[in-house]
C-alpha cells in the first residue's frame, strides 16, 4: 500500500469522525448512549463510502509447490489384446500410478489413446486404430512450455497419423514401456497394397504390393490375387534373413463393370503364428466409359482415316463413319465430327441441336461457308474461292484444359479458303493461323461453350500430314494422338450442372472414418445454406435401415457413419424441401488393421526414446524405469510465489456493511423519534 493511500485513509478517518461528531455530539445537550451509537453508525457508513472511493489495493502472496508433470499414457488399441498383452499393460499401469514416491515427486497424469487421445477412463483394448502422433500433439498442448518426461505403455504399432518418432518434442524425454512378445516368429505380411480406385472396362489396371517377411530361415512364399474362385495372378517369391521385403507389380484385367472385390494372399508351407495379416481385400470400381463418336463426311479424305486412328488409340473411344444422308438416330453418339459440312449436313445439324450433342466442325476447300454461317453463330466466315496455306501459332495462355505445344509451328500448313474469320461471344482460341509467318488474327483451332453445349472448330484440311510429321519428329504417333484425345475429352465431358452433388467412396475398410459429403444448389446454382439433407442407409443383407441428418460444414453438408459393420449398403440422400434425391451404394470391407502385427515395434520405439534422449524399457524393467525417474535431477519441484492483488471495490461485503449501518441508523432514529 502506497504512502498516498495511507494518507488518504487517515484523512477519511478524520472526515468520518468529524462529520459524525458534528451531527450527533457537537450540539447535543444530552450525550446519551443512543447518540453515541448513532454517531458510531454514521462514522462507519461515511468511512466505508470513502474507502470505496479511495479503493485501496490489497496484495496477497501465496507460496505454491509446482511438481513436474509425468504423463502416463496407455495404448488402448485392440492390437494390445491381439498380442495378449492387455493384462500386462493393466498391471504396469497400476504399478506406476500407485507408486507413492512418483506421486511425491511428480504431478502424475493418466491418459489413454487409440484413434484419439483422452483422459484415462477404463481400458477395454477395443480401439480400431493406433495414433501415437495424437499423443505427441496433445501433450504439447496440455503441458505447454514445460519440461517433463513421458511414459508410454504401448506395442508401438501405429496405424494412423504421422510418423511418431519425429513429432515428440526433443526437449521432453519419452520412456516407452514396450509390451508384447518380442520373440521372432516366422511371419508373412502384406504391408501395403496400392491400387487405383477406378479402372476402365476392358483395360488393365496396375496393383502394387509390398510384402514383409519375419523369420530366420530361407523360405518360398506363394503370392496370389484372386476374385472368388478366379485366380488372376500367382507367383512364387523367395525370402531369407537378408531379403525380408519384396515389391510385386501385377496388371489385372478389368472385365466386369461395377465394384469388383479382389483378394491378395501370401502363404507358405511353414506354420505361422499370425495368418490374419497374410491377406488383404481391395476393391476397384470398373467404369464403362465408352465414347461413341460419329464422323460425318460427304467426301473421302486422308484426314478422316488419320482422325479415326488417332481417336481409337484410346480404347474407350469408338468411331463410326457415316454419310450425311444416311442419318437415322444420333442418340448413341456423344460427339459428332462434321467434316467439311455442306448443305447435305442440314439434317445432321438439326438433329444435333435438338439432341444437344457436342460437335467438332472441320472445314476445308469443300466446305460451304454460307451454309455454315446459317447453322452456327460462334464464328463468322467471309471466304473467297482462293485456296491458302495456313501455318500455326500456339496460344500458351489457353486454359480450357491442359495441353502441351507438340511442335505445332513446325507442322506442314493446312489448306483452307482465303478469307476473313471473326469470333462472336466467348470463343477460346488454342491455335491461330498465319500466312507465311504473318499473323492473320484468325482462329485455326477454337472452342466454345453455350448453355452446356460444347463445339470445337478446326479450320483447315490435311491434318493427316500433322500426324505423319509428329511421327517423324518423335518416332511415335503418341503426341499427336494425345492432342486429338484432349479435344475429344473436352467435347465428351458432361458439363450439365446438378442440383444435388454427393461425394463418397465405393468402398471403405472397417475401422476407417466413413464420411459422405453433399452440396445442394438452388435454381441459380448457388450453394443453398438452408437446405435440409437426410440420408437413409440400408444393409443389403439384413435390410435394416438407419436415417441420419447431414450437418452443414462450410460449403457442404456432411454425415459421419463410423461404427458400421462390414457389408454392402445402399443409401439415398434426399433434400427434404425440394424432394431432390441421389441414390448409390458402397461396401465396407472386413479389414482389421490392428490384427496385422505379430510383434511390438521395438525398433521404432527405441528410435523414439533415442530421439528424445530417453530410454526404452521392457515390462521386467519397470523398477529400473521408476528408479531412473526418481533419480533424475532434471525434474524438481518448484516453489512458486503467486501474488494476488485485490481492489477493495471487489469486496461485496463492504457494500453490505455500508447498507447495514445506514439501515440500522435509520431504524434507531425512527424508533427514538428523531426523524
Amino acid at each position: 500500500m502506497t504512502t498516498a493511500t495511507v494518507l488518504l485513509l487517515l484523512l477519511s478517518l478524520l472526515i468520518a469522525g468529524s462529520l459524525s461528531f458534528y451531527l450527533y455530539l457537537y450540539k447535543a445537550k444530552n450525550k446519551s448512549t443512543v447518540s453515541l451509537f448513532l454517531a458510531f453508525l454514521r462514522f462507519m457508513s461515511i468511512f466505508g463510502i470513502l474507502l470505496l472511493l479511495i479503493n485501496p489495493i490489497t496484495t496477497k502472496n501465496t507460496l505454491e509447490i509446482v511438481k513436474t508433470p509425468l504423463p502416463i499414457v496407455v495404448d488402448n488399441s485392440s492390437s494390445i489384446s491381439f498380442l495378449n498383452a492387455n493384462e500386462k499393460v493393466t498391471e504396469l499401469y497400476k504399478i506406476l500410478i500407485s507408486n507413492s514416491a512418483l506421486q511425491d515427486k511428480f504431478d502424475v497424469q493418466s491418459y489413454q489413446f487409440d484413434s484419439e487421445f483422452q483422459q484415462l477412463e477404463k481400458f477395454d483394448f477395443k480401439g480400431m486404430q493406433t495414433n501415437l502422433d495424437a499423443v505427441a500433439k496433445n501433450l504439447k498442448s496440455i503441458n505447454k512450455n514445460l519440461i517433463f518426461p513421458t511414459v508410454i505403455i504401448t506395442d508401438g504399432n501405429q496405424t494412423s497419423g504421422n510418423d511418431y518418432v519425429y513429432v515428440f518434442d526433443e526437449a521432453n524425454k519419452v520412456f516407452p514401456l514396450i509390451v508384447g512378445d518380442t520373440t521372432t516368429f516366422l511371419d508373412f505380411k502384406i504391408n501395403q497394397l496400392n491400387v487405383n480406385k477406378y479402372a476402365f472396362h476392358k483395360n488393365k489396371f496396375p496393383v502394387e504390393v509390398f510384402l514383409n517377411y519375419s523369420g530366420t530361415k530361407n523360405v518360398t512364399a506363394d503370392f496370389v490375387i484372386s476374385q472368388g474362385n478366379s485366380v488372376f495372378s500367382k507367383q512364387s517369391i523367395s525370402f531369407s534373413p537378408s531379403k525380408k521385403t519384396a515389391v510385386i507389380n501385377v496388371l489385372i484385367p478389368a472385365n466386369k463393370v461395377g465394384l469388383n472385390i479382389f483378394k491378395a494372399t501370401v502363404s507358405c508351407k511353414e506354420k505361422e503364428k499370425n495368418t490374419y495379416n497374410n491377406a488383404k481385400n481391395f476393391a476397384v470400381e470398373v467404369i464403362e466409359q465408352k465414347t461413341n463418336i460419329a464422323i460425318f463426311s460427304a467426301i473421302n479424305h486422308p484426314d478422316i482415316g488419320a482422325l479415326k486412328r488417332a481417336i481409337e488409340t484410346n480404347a474407350q473411344r469408338k468411331v463410326t463413319l457415316i454419310k450425311p444422308n444416311d442419318i437415322k438416330s444420333l442418340q448413341e453418339y456423344s460427339i459428332l465430327i462434321l467434316y467439311q459440312p455442306t448443305t447435305e449436313f442440314k439434317s445432321v445439324f438439326n438433329v444435333a441441336k435438338l439432341a444437344g450433342i457436342n460437335t467438332f466442325i472441320i472445314t476445308g476447300n469443300n466446305t460451304d461457308f454460307n451454309f455454315l454461317n446459317q447453322q452456327q453463330n460462334n464464328l463468322s466466315f467471309k471466304m473467297s474461292g482462293q485456296k491458302e496455306d495456313y501455318l500455326v501459332g500456339f496460344n500458351s495462355q489457353f486454359n480450357l484444359f491442359a495441353i502441351d505445344n507438340i511442335g505445332f509451328e513446325n507442322f506442314p500448313p493446312l489448306q483452307n479458303p482465303f478469307g476473313n474469320i471473326t469470333t462472336n461471344g466467348n470463343v477460346s482460341v488454342l491455335l491461330s493461323s498465319k500466312i507465311r509467318n504473318i499473323d492473320t488474327n484468325s482462329p485455326l483451332l477454337a472452342f466454345t461453350e453455350n448453355q452446356g453445349k460444347r463445339t470445337a472448330y478446326f479450320l483447315g484440311e490435311n491434318s493427316w500430314k500433322w500426324r505423319l510429321q509428329s511421327h517423324i519428329d518423335n518416332q511415335s504417333f503418341e503426341k499427336f494422338d494425345v492432342f486429338i484425345d484432349k479435344i475429344i475429352q473436352f467435347l465428351a465431358s458432361n458439363n450439365s450442372k446438378k442440383t444435388l452433388v454427393v461425394e463418397h467412396e465405393s468402398f471403405y475398410n472397417s475401422g476407417e472414418a466413413i464420411e459422405i459429403t453433399a452440396q445442394y444448389f438452388n435454381k441459380n446454382y448457388e450453394f443453398d445454406e438452408k437446405a435440409r439433407l437426410s440420408i437413409a442407409l440400408t444393409n443389403s443383407k439384413t435390410k435394416q435401415t438407419k436415417n441420419y441428418d447431414l450437418l452443414k460444414s462450410n460449403n457442404s453438408y456432411k454425415v459421419n457413419l463410423d461404427g458400421f459393420t462390414a457389408g454392402n449398403y445402399d443409401f439415398s440422400v434426399k433434400e427434404l424441401n425440394s424432394k431432390t434425391s441421389y441414390s448409390s451404394h458402397f461396401e465396407i470391407l472386413d479389414f482389421d488393421i490392428e490384427k496385422q502385427f505379430v510383434n511390438p515395434d521395438v525398433e521404432k520405439l527405441t528410435q523414439l526414446a533415442s530421439q528424445t534422449q530417453g530410454k526404452a524399457y521392457f515390462p521386467d524393467q519397470i523398477k529400473v524405469l521408476i528408479k531412473s525417474l526418481l533419480d533424475n535431477e532434471e525434474y524438481k519441484a518448484v516453489q512458486k510465489n503467486t501474488v494476488t492483488k485485490t481492489p477493495l471495490i471487489d469486496w461485496v461485503w463492504l457494500l453490505v456493511l455500508i447498507s447495514f449501518f445506514l439501515s440500522t441508523e435509520w431504524f434507531v432514529r425512527k424508533y427514538n423519534g428523531l426523524l
